[in-house]
């Protein structure tokens, strides 16, 4: 009888110790959003000393608090592009990583984020075709606020899209339901999904032929130390030079005034004086390596670290208008008065921003960083850095020919490149490469057999399906959101 109380007691204790571990786990599942919570009244609060006057500042306020809510969902998604590789090749932790870009993100953001933009997006319509303030301030929050709807949807399904693609849908949708079809530039709206059409598979092209490259000159080598020691430097050069290229004229043009041929001299300047600094690092870490791939990967780790806080210093510097632009915008329009195509952002504008960002990839990125890094296709220090290099060309190129891109196309668009490359070498060609410890030297040995083979698929098809379905949806979802958002907006204000 003693015996089966103190069973039934022992029974009675474990169910209150799994509630106590299913509430504790519960918590803090609810943390994250908790703390977002709390930025959001903040920035609100934040917003309430910078009101000028109490007319439309309800609206400010609100729009303060929405900007917010849309930098929170831009560093939860849009930042993984940036050091995503860098964690799956393993060049970096998972913890490191968030340091570094939301230092490198909030300085892009406060240094070289510009202090004037066009208060729509990519020209979309003109500010002058609203008939007051109010309504140009509706359409501005109605399209924020899809925006930062849709990209938290993505976030959660674990699909990387643009935050660029995001605001233009919400622009173009809160547009036609506030001013009626007859505003939107139609021939901008083309040319800007052209961008976005063409980016992706070039980014994806270039990514393949870097590594291409690299394995013909390196890998495929009978001395890959030698080869290494003599390419890796080169290497590193052409990535600081195109690196300085793409800061300069994307991040330093928006505060000093700079053509393209300024930024590509900087770029020429800044890699040969990185070639002639790393050469002889480069042979000093050579000095002892074993002749083999993984010696080989070990010298790219550094350079790729260097190519993610690039990438995220000027993504903060180029993206942040996305998520306080809007903002700034209403702010100038009811606190002047009047509508202007061009305004300044606001220090405590720009702050909002930087600081959400920050938040939101601390807070909700290492879902979307993962899968980029790891889930897509496997990837090493030397695959990642042909996915950083690609994506510094494409965008220079892009913006050389006037083309507006996203970088999250481009960048995924790299990782798909590198992903499918290989699979093509493995599947199509049949072999891999071997070094010999012999006089034969390089040798290739096939693979044994097609079941061999159908393992060997290296990307994950369901992550390409369910990004690709995302990028396709992403314009007309954040427009419609907008227009539904812009009705019930001007209901309430």
């Amino acid at each position: 009888m003693k015996t089966d109380q103190k069973s039934i007691l022992d029974k009675d204790l474990d169910k209150l110790t799994y509630i106590e571990d299913a509430a504790g786990y519960t918590g803090r599942k609810l943390v994250a959003p908790g703390l977002a919570f709390l930025f959001l009244v903040f920035c609100a609060v934040f917003a309430i000393a910078y009101v000028p006057n109490l007319q439309g500042g309800i609206l400010i306020i609100t729009a303060a608090a929405v900007g917010g809510y849309m930098a929170i969902n831009i560093g939860a998604n849009d930042v993984a592009n940036n050091v995503g590789p860098a964690v799956g090749a393993r060049a970096l932790s998972l913890p490191a990583a968030l340091i570094m870009a939301a230092v490198c993100e909030s300085a892009g953001a406060l240094i070289a984020g510009g202090d004037v933009i066009k208060t729509i997006s990519a020209g979309i319509i003109t500010p002058l075709d609203a008939e007051t303030p109010d309504d140009f301030a509706l359409v501005m929050l109605s399209a924020l606020l899809a925006a930062g709807l849709w990209l938290n949807f993505a976030t959660w399904i674990g699909a990387p899209i643009s935050t660029t693609q995001s605001i233009v849908g919400g622009v173009l949708g809160g547009a036609i339901a506030g001013l009626g079809f007859g505003p939107v530039n139609w021939s901008v709206v083309s040319f800007i999904m052209a961008g976005w059409l063409a980016s992706p598979l070039l980014s994806a092209v270039l990514a393949a032929a870097i590594l291409a490259f690299i394995r013909s000159k390196v890998v495929y080598q009978f001395d890959k130390i030698d080869a290494a020691r003599r390419w890796v430097p080169r290497l590193i050069g052409v990535m600081a030079g195109t690196f300085a290229t793409y800061l300069t004229f994307k991040g330093l043009s928006r505060v000093v005034a700079l053509e393209l041929g300024h930024a590509l001299l900087a770029g020429l300047i800044v890699g040969v004086a990185a070639h002639a600094l790393v050469r002889p690092v480069i042979a000093r870490q050579a000095v002892g390596l074993e002749n083999r791939n993984q010696s080989v990967r070990q010298l790219f780790a550094w350079p790729l670290i260097g190519a993610a806080a690039l990438l995220s210093f000027a993504h903060g510097a180029n993206d942040v208008a996305n998520a306080v632009g809007p903002v700034a915008a209403i702010a100038h329009a009811l606190g002047s008065g009047a509508i202007s195509e061009v305004v300044r952002i606001p220090l405590w504008v720009m702050a909002i921003g930087a600081v959400g960002i920050s938040l939101g990839l601390i807070l909700f990125g290492p879902r979307l960083i993962r899968l980029v890094g790891q889930q897509i296709t496997k990837l090493n220090p030397m695959r990642a850095y042909c996915i950083a290099l690609a994506t510094g060309f494409t965008v220079i190129l892009a913006s050389a020919l006037g083309l507006p891109v996203s970088t999250t196309h481009v960048a995924v668009g790299a990782v798909f490149g590198v992903g499918f490359f290989r699979e093509w070498e493995t599947q199509r060609v049949g072999y891999r490469a071997d070094a010999s410890s012999g006089k034969a030297g390089m040798r290739l040995r096939p693979i044994r057999s097609r079941e061999e083979q159908k393992r060997r698929l290296l990307v994950r098809r369901s992550h390409v399906m369910t990004i690709l379905a995302a990028w396709m949806v992403t314009v007309p979802a954040a427009a419609v959101i907008a227009g539904l958002v812009h009705f019930v907006l001007a209901a309430i204000f």
